[in-house]
Protein backbone atom coordinates (compact mmCIF):
# COMPACT_ATOMS: atom_id res chain seq x y z
CA UNK A 1 0.00 0.00 0.00
CA UNK A 2 1.30 3.44 -0.84
CA UNK A 3 1.65 6.34 1.59
CA UNK A 4 -1.69 7.75 0.44
CA UNK A 5 -3.47 4.44 1.13
CA UNK A 6 -3.82 3.25 -2.45
CA UNK A 7 -3.01 -0.30 -3.45
CA UNK A 8 -0.78 -0.37 -6.54
CA UNK A 9 -1.97 -2.36 -9.55
CA UNK A 10 -0.62 -5.88 -9.97
CA UNK A 11 0.30 -6.92 -13.51
CA UNK A 12 -1.55 -10.12 -14.39
CA UNK A 13 -0.24 -12.31 -17.20
CA UNK A 14 -2.72 -14.86 -18.56
CA UNK A 15 -0.76 -17.51 -20.46
CA UNK A 16 0.36 -21.13 -20.49
CA UNK A 17 3.36 -20.34 -22.70
CA UNK A 18 6.61 -20.88 -20.76
CA UNK A 19 8.48 -18.42 -23.01
CA UNK A 20 6.04 -15.63 -22.23
CA UNK A 21 6.19 -16.45 -18.54
CA UNK A 22 9.98 -16.29 -18.54
CA UNK A 23 9.91 -13.03 -20.52
CA UNK A 24 7.50 -11.50 -17.98
CA UNK A 25 9.70 -12.61 -15.06
CA UNK A 26 12.85 -11.22 -16.68
CA UNK A 27 11.15 -7.93 -17.53
CA UNK A 28 9.73 -7.61 -14.01
CA UNK A 29 13.20 -8.22 -12.58
CA UNK A 30 14.71 -5.67 -14.98
CA UNK A 31 12.28 -2.93 -13.88
CA UNK A 32 12.54 -3.84 -10.19
CA UNK A 33 9.09 -5.36 -9.76
CA UNK A 34 9.09 -7.91 -6.92
CA UNK A 35 7.88 -11.41 -7.77
CA UNK A 36 4.96 -11.10 -5.37
CA UNK A 37 3.70 -8.21 -7.52
CA UNK A 38 3.52 -10.23 -10.76
CA UNK A 39 0.51 -12.52 -11.04
CA UNK A 40 0.12 -15.37 -13.51
CA UNK A 41 -3.35 -16.56 -14.50
CA UNK A 42 -3.96 -20.00 -15.98
CA UNK A 43 -6.80 -22.39 -16.63
CA UNK A 44 -7.46 -25.13 -14.11
CA UNK A 45 -5.76 -28.38 -15.08
CA UNK A 46 -3.62 -26.93 -17.86
CA UNK A 47 0.16 -26.83 -17.33
CA UNK A 48 0.01 -27.55 -13.62
CA UNK A 49 3.80 -27.83 -13.72
CA UNK A 50 4.05 -24.15 -14.70
CA UNK A 51 1.47 -23.16 -12.10
CA UNK A 52 3.47 -24.87 -9.36
CA UNK A 53 6.79 -23.50 -10.63
CA UNK A 54 5.54 -19.91 -10.63
CA UNK A 55 4.06 -20.31 -7.15
CA UNK A 56 7.26 -21.88 -5.80
CA UNK A 57 9.23 -18.94 -7.20
CA UNK A 58 7.06 -16.54 -5.20
CA UNK A 59 4.71 -15.30 -7.93
CA UNK A 60 0.99 -15.30 -7.19
CA UNK A 61 -0.93 -17.72 -9.42
CA UNK A 62 -4.65 -17.37 -10.06
CA UNK A 63 -6.41 -20.44 -11.45
CA UNK A 64 -9.33 -19.75 -13.78
CA UNK A 65 -12.24 -22.19 -13.64
CA UNK A 66 -15.10 -21.60 -16.09
CA UNK A 67 -18.36 -22.79 -14.53
CA UNK A 68 -22.10 -22.37 -14.64
CA UNK A 69 -24.31 -22.48 -17.70
CA UNK A 70 -21.84 -20.66 -19.94
CA UNK A 71 -18.74 -22.84 -19.46
CA UNK A 72 -19.33 -24.92 -22.57
CA UNK A 73 -19.82 -21.98 -24.98
CA UNK A 74 -16.71 -20.37 -23.47
CA UNK A 75 -14.73 -23.55 -23.99
CA UNK A 76 -15.91 -23.91 -27.60
CA UNK A 77 -15.01 -20.26 -28.37
CA UNK A 78 -11.47 -20.83 -27.08
CA UNK A 79 -11.13 -23.89 -29.31
CA UNK A 80 -12.59 -22.11 -32.34
CA UNK A 81 -10.28 -19.10 -31.93
CA UNK A 82 -7.30 -21.26 -32.72
CA UNK A 83 -7.62 -24.86 -33.94
CA UNK A 84 -4.23 -25.71 -32.40
CA UNK A 85 -5.95 -25.20 -29.03
CA UNK A 86 -7.67 -28.57 -29.50
CA UNK A 87 -4.36 -30.46 -29.46
CA UNK A 88 -3.01 -28.19 -26.72
CA UNK A 89 -6.04 -28.90 -24.53
CA UNK A 90 -5.98 -32.67 -25.11
CA UNK A 91 -2.23 -33.04 -24.57
CA UNK A 92 -2.26 -30.94 -21.39
CA UNK A 93 -5.46 -32.35 -19.95
CA UNK A 94 -3.86 -35.75 -19.51
CA UNK A 95 -0.44 -34.44 -18.43
CA UNK A 96 0.44 -34.90 -14.76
Amino acid sequence: MSADGRIPPIPAIGTHDPRRIEFAKRYADKVGLPKKALEFQMLYGIRRDLQEQCAQEGCPVRIYVPYGTHWYPYFMRRLAERPANIWFFISNFFRK
